[in-house]
């Protein structure tokens, strides 16, 4: 006799669409910029992706670029986008809105440490990624612990990091070794005790491929990521 197990929770954490830099390597944390026309294409491509999600929340940043993106996914779900502050990119403080060339140049020894220990180390006024884990991890542990079976949560490159290190037992200072590209899919799946990251920096795949043999292989109806 078959077991009947329940159908786990998914969480769709997703990566907002691209922002206009000026062309130039830049930190940018919580300075707050809108989605660029490519960003806006990424974010409607999303939203044809995950309308057959099933999703019953979608959470988001309260950034602009993560508040745009998360928007345009909620339209065709007929949800309302719930803001958690507290997935908020991390703050780099003196060093927000500069070129990394440029901070290179005027304090080589802070750019060193950063890229020695980028856990802890702090810019000026600013947060280390231990910070902004002991704000990111409880705020995901609270949307998965909630009634909704499906969740999607619109958040950052460097929130979506930490998360996934977390998740996977990924040491902070390796973080970088985790892509995360503008629109990516993360998908994050919890049945019972046993919790499984089941896809790193997807991609939304062709809105109007025809379903084809694997497109759906557990009959969830749920979208599949490439």
């Amino acid at each position: 006799m078959t077991a009947d197990y329940p159908a786990p929770k998914r969480v769709y954490l997703l990566r907002h669409g691209h922002v206009e830099t000026g062309g130039q390597r830049r930190y940018i944390g919580c300075t707050d910029l809108p989605l660029s026309p490519r960003g806006l294409d990424q974010a409607q491509r999303l939203a044809g992706g995950l309308a057959r999600s099933g999703a019953g929340r979608i959470v988001s940043s309260h950034l602009t670029r993560a508040m745009q993106t998360a928007q345009i996914i909620a339209a065709p779900l007929g949800l309302a986008v719930q803001i958690e502050p507290s997935l908020s990119e991390i703050d780099l403080g003196a060093w927000e809105g500069r070129e990394m060339a440029q901070v290179r140049r005027a304090d080589p020894e802070a750019y060193r440490r950063r890229g020695e220990n980028p856990a802890g180390f702090r810019p000026p006024g600013g947060e280390s990624f231990q910070d902004l884990a002991h704000r990111v991890v409880p705020a995901f542990e609270r949307i998965l612990a909630g009634s909704v079976n499906v969740s999607i949560i619109v958040a950052h490159a460097g929130v979506n990091r930490v998360l996934l290190c977390h998740l996977l037992s990924i040491p902070l200072n390796r973080l970088f070794l985790l892509g995360q590209d503008y629109a990516a899919v993360n998908l994050i799946e919890h049945r019972g005790q046993n919790l499984v990251v089941r896809t790193v920096n997807g991609s939304c795949p062709a809105l109007d491929a025809p379903p084809g043999p694997g497109t759906d292989p557990d009959g969830s109806g749920a979208p599949r990521w490439t």
